[in-house]
């Protein structure tokens, strides 16, 4: 597994509440959901613009 960086991520409240019930919602920690939030974006942009090629 690749390394970790850490770094501060200031977040509204209500986004921050929003993620906690998200992140209950499908097991996992708020920063475990952050992480699956980015990969999954991250994913959809490549597939995207290797389509667009």
């Amino acid at each position: 597994m690749s390394e970790k960086k850490a770094f501060a991520l200031r977040l509204n409240s209500e986004m921050m509440k929003e993620l906690e019930r998200w992140a209950a919602d499908e097991f996992r920690s708020v920063n475990g959901q952050i992480e699956y939030i980015l990969n999954e974006a991250i994913k959809a942009r490549k597939k995207k613009s290797k389509n667009a090629k």
